[in-house]
């Protein structure tokens, strides 16, 4: 992993960025990390990994045994 100090993206934060499209680039202040900087594209495909991460968590924890039919609802509804 890159790491720059905050003087350094304050300085350059074009190079930063550019750095950052394909692995994240820690931000440190007196050798501490403070921040991550991630490209677009992989900050993209760490949400739709979250997401569908979520999606199957909870259809797995869903019990379709208790659904009900659509017209039975639709008509409770009276649509």
């Amino acid at each position: 992993m890159t790491n720059v100090s905050i003087s350094d993206l304050k300085t350059s934060p074009a190079k930063v960025i550019a750095a950052s499209k394909d692995y994240p680039v820690a931000i440190q202040k007196r050798s501490k990390t403070q921040a991550y900087v991630v490209g677009k594209d992989l900050f993209e495909k760490i949400i739709t990994f979250v997401e569908d991460y979520i999606d199957r968590k909870a259809l797995e924890e869903t019990d379709f045994g208790k659904g009900r039919d659509f017209e039975e609802v639709a008509a409770e509804l009276g649509i």
